[in-house]
């Protein structure tokens, strides 16, 4: 790939807003509350509608987007006043957040708001779930992603190579993941401009590896400096903060974005999840969502190239239903990927990273790698 200084680029506003923005959107939730009650109107909380019904993939965009159709739910109806009662909670506590510069995991507001009503044998939450629900509520009420909040999941992913960050809410500390040891730095769930600052980066493209055995294979072997790569080791699907993390180093720095899991439905969905977004997060893919990364492997086209014959898996019946199911997706449709997914489901045959090994220890980071990015050779 092109040699370059990755510089800085000008964000898009959805991406820098910072807690004072949010925390206004957030505060103006309860504004409006309170101004309906006091004109003796209904109070009510309006949100997006969730679902395939309303999620559409953008071909412009090249990401799956939520579509603008709400839902309202009203205080004075027996079927939504506790729904409306929980978002009150929730929306109290993330405004809380914002003003005082806290944070909370999901798990931690669900139970700092866990309790039965007074005189009541009601309780606030039953169960994690319902508050889970009610922070996607908000997230889509007010055009933003939890993580700007001030809430966040459970973290997972590495991160290593020559870039160097600022952790502005902890001291400013600054440090370069290529000194941090073999492992890197473990990649926050929240990583917001404002609380991570990404300084600098030296390198010509960033690297997504879906195991975590193959992010240390490439690390031992010193892949990241021969080839001036930044890797980021997802270990599996890609939590929040990861793909948040893939976002942010591809706008703020116009890094290349290559993708390399395990040639089976489950690693190429991990790769359009990354790529495309989610169903799920429909939402937030402005915030997640790389339309122009690239896909290195592996694919079933190398075990006839590289002589992995003796060392494929065989699908199971799930695998096969999988890709199909990927087949019938928009952003699946190009040539390339639907003979690769028909040819997965006919030779029902998959292949892992670790299959390389086969060839040698040392043959993914000195010839696979190398040999199909150097040529672009990107399914």
């Amino acid at each position: 790939m092109a040699n370059q200084k990755p510089k800085k680029q000008e964000l898009e506003k959805h991406e820098v807003e910072g807690a004072k923005e949010i925390g206004k959107r957030v505060y103006e939730i309860a504004e409006n509350i309170v101004h309906q009650i006091e004109h003796e109107h209904t109070p009510t909380f309006s949100t997006k509608v969730r679902g395939l019904s309303n999620v559409y993939f953008d071909q412009d965009k090249g990401f799956i987007q939520l579509g603008d159709k709400t839902v309202t739910r009203p205080f004075l109806n027996l079927g939504a006043a506790r729904k409306f009662m929980q978002t009150v909670l929730v929306t109290e506590k993330c405004n809380e957040y914002l003003k005082h510069s806290k944070t909370a995991s999901i798990r931690e507001i669900y139970y700092e708001l866990k309790h039965t009503v007074a005189k009541t044998n009601e309780n606030t939450f039953d169960g994690q779930e319902e508050s889970n629900d009610v922070i996607v509520d908000i997230e889509h009420s007010v055009s933003t992603i939890r993580e700007k909040l001030g809430l966040q999941a459970d973290p997972k992913g590495s991160l290593y190579g020559d870039i160097t960050l600022i952790d502005r809410k902890h001291n400013n500390d600054e440090f370069s993941c290529k000194n941090l040891g073999r492992g890197g730095w473990s990649i926050m769930s929240r990583i917001e401009p404002d609380e991570i600052e990404i300084k600098e980066v030296n390198a010509d493209f960033v690297l997504v590896v879906e195991t975590s055995a193959m992010y240390g294979r490439l690390i031992e072997e010193n892949y990241p400096k021969k080839h001036n790569a930044i890797l980021i080791g997802t270990s599996g699907q890609a939590a929040r903060g990861a793909r948040r993390l893939v976002h942010r180093l591809r706008y703020e720095f116009n890094l290349p974005i290559v993708v390399f899991t395990d040639g089976d439905p489950y690693g190429w969905y991990i790769y359009s999840v990354i790529k495309s977004g989610s169903m799920a997060l429909a939402a937030h893919s402005k915030f997640l969502a790389v339309p122009d990364a690239k896909y290195v492997g592996m694919t079933l086209t190398d075990v006839e190239e590289y002589g992995l014959q003796a060392v494929t898996e065989k699908m199971k019946d799930g695998d096969v239903k999988r890709a199909k199911e990927l087949m019938s997706y928009d952003w699946f449709k190009s040539p390339a990927w639907q003979k690769e997914l028909k040819l997965a489901i006919d030779k029902k045959i998959r292949i892992e990273q670790q299959a390389l090994a086969n060839k040698s220890l040392d043959f993914v980071a000195k010839k696979y790698l190398p040999e199909k990015i150097d040529n672009e050779i990107f399914l």
